[in-house]
């Protein structure tokens, strides 16, 4: 018996799906924002917290936890859902990333990486199959091919290397790995390169996986070259199959990713945010660091159902900043992860009912700040 099942329950202004995945450990509901649990914890807030604001999934990293603490010691433990006392889906990510963020200290080879750990030096190759076998042991439900791409910008010719490596390895992914109680995830690539990406998801396609996610952005290009590409691949994505836009995580961000075919995001900004003193709002950001905020004795968004918003203050989550009270970033990243769950479950109710265009120009009508800082893009008129 198959515990893995896709569905589009249903599609509104022609693009954004309301979807349902089965998984072996739950069920989830799309559009969905997936928190970073980037060393088996999401920064700052407890399993318990993050069931009791809705997490439906959160994300593993493969490059740290196979440096520390290591998968055989997590397999061992049971799994890192059970590790971690993560009791719902899990994905995990191919170790790619850190190919790129990590770049001085990665030595790229057809074969896979030898990366110079950051903690202490020492050495750790990582070729696909070492991903497939890092991540079999991790056990989450999800899991990525390990890929390539370049920063940007850059010729061509150097991301068009990377595109045919990242379908090979690819291919190698999917010939090695045989965990049945995984499903595994191909990542389309081709940086700013219309013709590139186009082929890339052809390619990839071609292969049938369990789903595709769009990587190699939100890596410094603007706003409205991503949302460009997400235009184009949207046809040439399987509509019967999962999609994942990696690594973003703003509302604006998450509403135009779902506007384009998108049904899964993840981002460390939340808690980044939150431990900085930066919070979501549906007005905008809210510095609370900000002397204005000092007498506001009112939530940081009167919308919000969060735990934060249900018993503090601006005023007083500002003075636990001005007095590096480590309680502040806790309350901060607690409401924007929350906030981002709220707010995909108000846009999978908006498809559901066909109104997501008047939410999505409601949305826009509220909000107080550029989010493309004075560019001409017109968004909500895809």
């Amino acid at each position: 018996m198959d515990n893995f099942k896709f569905t589009v329950d249903a599609i509104d202004e022609k693009c954004a799906r309301a979807c349902t995945l089965q998984t072996p450990r739950g069920v989830i509901k799309t559009p969905v924002f997936m928190p970073v649990g980037t060393q088996a914890s999401v920064k700052g807030i407890t399993p318990d917290m993050l069931n009791q604001m809705g997490a439906q999934i959160i994300l593993g990293n493969t490059y740290h936890l196979a440096l520390r603490p290591g998968a055989d010691l997590i397999a061992e433990a049971g799994g890192l859902p059970k590790f971690m006392s993560w009791n719902k889906p899990m994905l995990t990510d191919s170790g790619g990333f850190q190919v790129f963020s990590l770049s001085e200290n990665a030595k790229v080879t057809e074969e896979g990486v030898y990366f110079k750990s950051h903690i202490d030096g020492s050495s750790l190759f990582m070729g696909p199959e070492e991903s497939m076998d890092i991540q079999s042991k991790l056990g989450a439900d999800l899991i990525m091919a390990f890929d390539e791409f370049p920063a940007l910008p850059a010729t061509k010719e150097k991301i068009l290397a990377t595109v045919e490596r990242t379908h090979r390895w690819a291919l190698r992914c999917q010939k090695h790995h045989q965990n049945a109680n995984q499903r595994l995830l191909a990542i389309v690539q081709g940086g700013d390169d219309r013709d590139l990406r186009l082929f890339s998801a052809r390619e990839l396609k071609s292969m049938n996986f369990f789903g595709y996610a769009v990587g190699g952005l939100a890596v410094g290009e603007p706003l409205v070259k991503r949302l460009e590409v997400l235009d184009y691949l949207d046809p040439e994505l399987p509509s019967e199959k999962l999609r994942y836009l990696m690594g973003v995580g703003t509302p604006v961000e998450l509403l135009e990713g779902v506007a384009r075919g998108i049904d899964m995001f993840d981002c460390v900004l939340p808690t980044r945010n939150g431990r900085n003193g930066t919070a979501f709002s549906n007005e905008g950001r809210i510095n609370l660091k900000n002397a204005s905020l000092a007498k506001e004795f009112f939530p940081l968004d009167k919308e919000c159902n969060c735990y934060t918003c249900a018993n503090f203050t601006r005023s007083y989550l500002r003075h636990l900043f001005k007095a590096d009270e480590m309680l502040g970033p806790i309350l901060v990243s607690l409401h924007n992860i929350a906030f981002l769950i709220e707010f995909m479950a108000k846009v999978r109710l908006s498809i559901v009912e066909k109104r997501f265009g008047e939410f999505r120009k409601e949305f826009y009508r509220k909000l107080k700040e550029d989010p493309l800082e004075g560019t001409k893009y017109e968004f909500g008129e895809k």
